[in-house]
C-alpha cells in the first residue's frame, strides 16, 4: 500500500498546491487567513499510520479495513491543505466562504465538515456553523474538511485553526505523535498549553469584540 502511494505521491503533492491556491486566491478568504500550509503524506507516515490502524483493529477484534483497492479511500489525509486565521469568532464567515469555494470549483465533500474540540463551551457556536462536533479528551481542536476533486478519487484534508491551536498543535506533534510520550510531566505540561492556547484564543476574540464595540460607540 505504501509503494501504490509512493508511486501516485506527486498527484497528492498538486492536488495539494491547487486546493491551496484554489482557496487563498478568493478574495473574502485571504482577507481572513493568516497562513497556510499544505504537504503530501510522507511514506513513513503512512507506513506507521497503516500499523497503527492494524494493531488497532487486532486488539479490538475485528477486520483491518484497508487494503490496495480502497486505501485512497479509507485514507483521506495524504494531501493537507492547513489554513490558520487568529481568533475563534472569524470561523463563522471562514466557514460558509470554504464551502462557497469547494462548490464553485466542483470540490466534493467526502463527509459532512467536522471539527474536533476538548473545549465544550465552544460545541453550540460550532453547531450553528453546520459542523459535525466531536469532542476528544486529547486535547486536540481543528475544523476538518475531507474532499476530492472532480477529476479524480484521491483526496485532500483541509484543516483550519487558530494561531494559538496551531502552537498546541506542533508541539504536541513533536512529543506526542505518532507514539505518546511516557513522561507524566510531558502530558501534564500538554494539558496546560492546550489551556493556555484555549485562553489566549478567548482573549483575542475578546479584544476584537472591544474594539468592535468601541468603533461602533464612537461613530454613534
Amino acid at each position: 500500500m505504501v509503494a501504490l502511494y509512493t508511486a501516485r505521491r506527486t498527484d497528492f503533492a498538486n492536488l495539494a498546491k491547487r486546493v491551496e491556491t484554489d482557496l487563498i486566491e478568493h478574495d473574502a478568504l485571504r482577507l481572513l487567513i493568516h497562513s497556510t500550509k499544505k504537504r503530501e503524506k510522507d511514506p513513513s507516515h503512512l507506513l506507521g499510520k497503516l500499523k497503527r490502524k492494524a494493531l488497532e483493529a487486532i486488539a479490538g477484534g475485528k477486520p483491518f479495513a484497508i487494503a490496495r483497492d480502497n486505501l485512497f479511500e479509507k485514507v483521506g489525509d495524504m494531501a493537507g491543505v492547513r489554513l490558520l486565521h487568529i481568533h475563534a469568532e472569524q470561523l463563522a464567515r471562514i466557514h460558509p466562504t470554504i464551502v462557497e469555494i469547494l462548490r464553485f470549483h466542483k470540490y466534493r465533500l467526502r463527509e459532512k465538515p467536522l471539527v474536533y474540540i476538548w473545549d465544550v463551551e465552544r460545541q453550540e457556536f460550532l453547531k450553528q456553523l453546520g459542523l459535525k462536533v466531536i469532542v476528544r479528551p486529547n486535547m486536540y481542536t481543528s475544523v476538518h474538511y475531507v474532499i476530492e476533486p472532480v477529476f479524480d478519487r484521491i483526496a485532500c484534508e483541509i484543516q483550519v485553526r487558530t494561531l494559538a491551536e496551531e502552537l498546541w498543535g506542533e508541539v504536541s506533534h513533536s512529543v506526542n505523535y505518532p507514539e505518546e510520550t511516557d513522561s507524566i510531566a510531558c502530558k501534564e505540561q500538554l494539558a496546560a498549553l492546550a489551556r493556555v492556547a484555549s485562553g489566549c484564543t478567548r482573549l483575542v476574540d475578546s479584544i476584537f469584540a472591544s474594539e468592535s464595540e468601541h468603533k461602533a460607540k464612537s461613530t454613534r
